[in-house]
């Protein structure tokens, strides 16, 4: 029987690891081993609750005022006395986090075999995001098996020079992920603040957006609902101190947006699926909105998904105050512009990617060229 680890950190990750592990478990022929390093913790055991999902071993290793090279070391010194004594022969780790590079390079110096989910996603800036572009480069170099969710990442890390053999272009798990969650009866307290408006769906957190970018965002956000009294908006605040205070600072007292504290992942996608429109500087909403027929804007200078760009599903908005002004504009005030991009096709997926990585695992028959 195959032995696999799946080792996440992240609310992100978990959103997009637990449809994996719910899958692998229905497998007879492999044996499932989860692994949570904790890197975020209040956010990732929500998702871990919504998908009870029981993790074998949980590091927890979030503190206050954590920098990467706490999360570093302190993964790398919980993660090799597991590998040790559980002896997978295969450890999967998804997408760009911290967690995800440094559980890849405690596999690497034991010579564990590495799955990479999400594989071959690049924006080519080592900058941008940070430090996300270099973790997921890193991780390419030493993966047995890439699990691309689309063809262009496939085809990235075709030109990187990782052998054809070793891609799979599987989908995104995040599309398995939503038909977990989304219900037709859901029910929140800010739909009913909300009520016959249009909701705004903002997510914004982005290190590399820390400072002046997302002071830029936020005013250009709060003009643009000033101006139209017809939309109400709901943020679900990152717990970085630093995005809260720019929050507060542009857009505290404005009767038209409602701050509240971090949603569950089953919230966040019943909030996608209702809102009028997104704007995000966030990965997964790039994913998930286009699959309810909602335009995003992304709020920043680089995407690792360029696919959406492509089929119109996102547009690329930067953080300039003005650009950000005028795009929000557009959406609200021209129809024809925003039902462009609310019926483009999503490119991510279509809900069986776990499926296929689990075919992949447990019976090696799987062409990794068919599913697309």
């Amino acid at each position: 029987m195959k032995k696999v680890m799946l080792v996440f950190g992240t609310r992100p990750e978990a959103i997009k690891m637990c449809p994996l592990v719910k899958e692998l478990r229905k497998r007879n022929g492999l044996q499932v081993v989860v692994c949570v390093t904790g890197q975020h913790r209040h956010m990732l055991d929500q998702v871990l609750a919504t998908f009870d999902v029981v993790p074998d071993y949980d590091f927890s290793i979030m503190k206050q005022g954590q920098t990467l090279f706490d999360i570093t070391v302190n993964i790398l010194n919980s993660i090799r006395g597991v590998l040790e004594s559980v002896k997978p022969d295969i450890v999967l780790v998804h997408g760009d986090t911290s967690t995800t590079f440094a559980a890849a390079l405690a596999c690497f110096y034991l010579q564990v075999p590495i799955g990479h989910v999400e594989a071959g996603l690049r924006t080519y800036n080592i900058c941008s995001p940070y430090p996300e572009e270099f973790n997921r480069q890193a991780v390419s170099i030493i993966s047995t098996y890439n699990f691309a969710p689309t063809l262009l990442a496939a085809e990235n890390l075709t030109r990187e020079g990782r052998k054809p053999k070793t891609i799979y272009i599987t989908g995104n798990t995040v599309i398995d992920a939503m038909q977990h969650t989304v219900k037709k009866g859901y029910y929140h307290p800010e739909l009913d603040w909300v009520g016959d408006s249009k909701m705004i769906f903002i997510t914004a957190h982005r290190r590399e957006n820390l400072g002046m970018p997302m002071h830029h965002m936020f005013r250009a956000i709060r003009r643009v609902l000033e101006e139209h009294p017809e939309c109400k908006a709901v943020y679900p605040i990152h717990m970085n101190p630093v995005v809260r205070k720019a929050a507060e600072e542009e857009l505290g007292n404005c009767s038209q947006i409602h701050i509240i504290e971090p949603i569950e992942v089953f919230d966040c996608h019943n909030f996608e699926a209702r809102c009028h429109l997104c704007l995000t500087d966030s990965g997964g909403i790039q994913e998930e909105c286009p699959a309810f027929g909602r335009p995003v804007l992304v709020m920043r200078d680089t995407t690792e998904r360029p696919e959406g760009v492509a089929a119109g599903t996102l547009r690329l908005v930067g953080t300039n105050e003005e650009v950000i002004y005028q795009n929000f504009m557009e959406l609200l005030e021209d129809q024809k512009a925003y039902d462009k991009m609310a019926h483009a096709s999503n490119p991510y997926g279509d809900g069986h990617a776990s499926e296929r990585i689990a075919d992949i695992l447990e019976k090696g028959e799987y062409d990794p060229w068919m599913a697309g």
